[in-house]
């Protein structure tokens, strides 16, 4: 299947109601499951979260959980911390292929029952749950944050607490700190520190959690604001935010889009011109003029960095979005710490520059863990047909390229069932036309 999209022709202004956030949704449903509670409130709708309620309601025979990287990390843990469990744990080609060792190595450590069924170090895995016995345990942090995460949300299974010791430099630690926010909600008071991460032997309480919108996903009516000059309120979309990706209320700033109110909206009759922008001068993040915000508004300013120099290790899934959108602005960009976007749906740092050139934009990769663009072109010879590679950042990333170079074309644009599946509608919603060969999506 392929989209092709054309942007209005009249400014860009809406309400978008975001997902849920996809993040929350999976450690509720998980941290729900160890205390053998029945989840009754709304989670994310969304590929990722059916995969994992869909894994943890089995307790044998084989689960294929797709392309759903965070159930493959999720329920590894669950299954070999629960008791009575005979599974096989497998996903997609691709899911064969993302590294699950360093997981593994700990739980066995743990005294966990696991078993490769093909290739050492990789899905798919023959899981035996049992009681594991908790202590102390290293764990190489430099690959995914979601296996610190795994092990924490299941701690309460375990005889004794649980001592997470990190092995090299921690990535995505934002995750890490948003489980342990949400362990403690649910009574789980877990220690942080750069290194290591503690979790008291105690069960779960019986509270139920509340997911907010997710930051992830309002990263996209960024880069639409920014490039398309639009004006988009956001409900549920809460300041602060336990989800690490709330930083792109300050990347924003960057890349000249305001971070406000509802009541800053323009072409809202009751506006009263009073004058809450968020702003102390231009380009400057004031975080005060939002906190406790649950529906924000963004808005365009002229003001744009000249270039963006960022430590992306905390935030690495906005940087299919920050890159695309600096291309098309024309801003040059350093970004660091991508390592870990190798190991994705697919290698998302070859798979970015690859579609960007289409675009005419030359990305430079040949650092590992480092993307960065000097600002070089070349020409755009054909209608540029994007490739999504069966991850849905990256056609969600990509899409509002479309309204730089109207008839854009996405491929395989099916993909944002995984976290975002009302993204091709909301397009609608506002203005653009999506049609797949002469009919128009509606």
């Amino acid at each position: 299947m392929i989209y092709q999209l054309t942007p209005p022709d009249e400014i860009i202004e809406g309400t978008i109601a975001l997902p849920l956030s996809k993040s929350e949704s999976a450690r509720a449903l998980v941290i729900d499951a160890v205390a053998g509670i029945q989840t009754k409130y709304a989670v994310a709708d969304c590929d990722d979260t059916a995969a994992i309620t869909a894994g943890l309601a089995e307790r044998t025979g084989t689960v294929n959980i797709g392309a759903a990287g965070t159930a493959m990390r999720f329920l590894t843990a669950f299954y070999a911390a629960t008791e009575g469990t005979d599974i096989v744990l497998d996903g997609t080609e691709r899911m064969r292929q993302r590294p699950i060792a360093p997981l593994v190595e700990a739980l066995r450590a743990l005294g966990a029952d696991i078993e490769y069924v093909d290739s050492e170090g990789f899905p798919p895995l023959h899981i035996r749950g049992c009681s594991l016995s908790g202590g102390s345990v290293k764990v190489k942090a430099n690959i995914s944050s979601q296996f610190i995460s795994a092990l924490m949300m299941v701690a309460p299974l375990m005889k004794q607490s649980l001592s997470i010791c990190f092995e090299g430099e921690a990535v995505s630690t934002a995750y890490i700190a948003l489980t342990a926010n949400m362990m403690q909600h649910r009574g789980v008071e877990c220690t942080l520190s750069p290194y290591s991460v503690d979790v008291p032997n105690t069960a779960y309480n019986s509270l139920e959690s509340t997911i907010s919108a997710d930051w992830s996903a309002a990263s996209y009516w960024y880069e639409i604001a920014a490039v398309g000059s639009a004006w988009v309120t956001l409900p549920g979309l809460t300041y602060p935010s336990v989800q690490g990706d709330c930083a792109m209320a300050q990347f924003g700033t960057k890349i000249g889009v305001n971070t406000g109110l509802p009541e800053d909206n323009p072409f809202d009759d009751c506006n009263d011109d009073e004058d809450d922008s968020p702003f102390v001068e231009p380009g400057v993040f004031n975080p005060e003029a939002i906190r406790g915000a649950n529906t924000l508004m963004l808005s365009p300013s002229p003001e744009q960095f000249s270039r963006l120099d960022l430590d992306m290790t905390d935030n690495p899934d906005l940087v299919p979005t920050l890159a695309v959108t600096a291309g098309l602005l024309g801003i040059p960009f350093t970004f660091s710490g991508v390592a870990t976007l190798r190991d994705k749906e697919t290698d998302r740092i070859a798979a970015i520059a690859a579609e960007a050139l289409k675009l005419g934009m030359v990305f430079d990769t040949d650092t590992h863990n480092v993307l960065s663009w000097d600002g070089r072109r070349m020409p755009i010879t054909q209608m540029p047909l994007i490739r999504t590679y069966e991850d849905h950042r990256m056609a969600m990333a990509f899409a509002p390229a479309a309204l730089v170079i109207p008839g854009l074309m996405i491929d395989n644009p099916q993909v944002v069932s995984k976290s975002y599946p009302d993204f091709w509608q909301h397009l609608v919603d506002v203005g653009f036309t999506i049609r797949q060969g002469e009919e128009v999506a509606q």
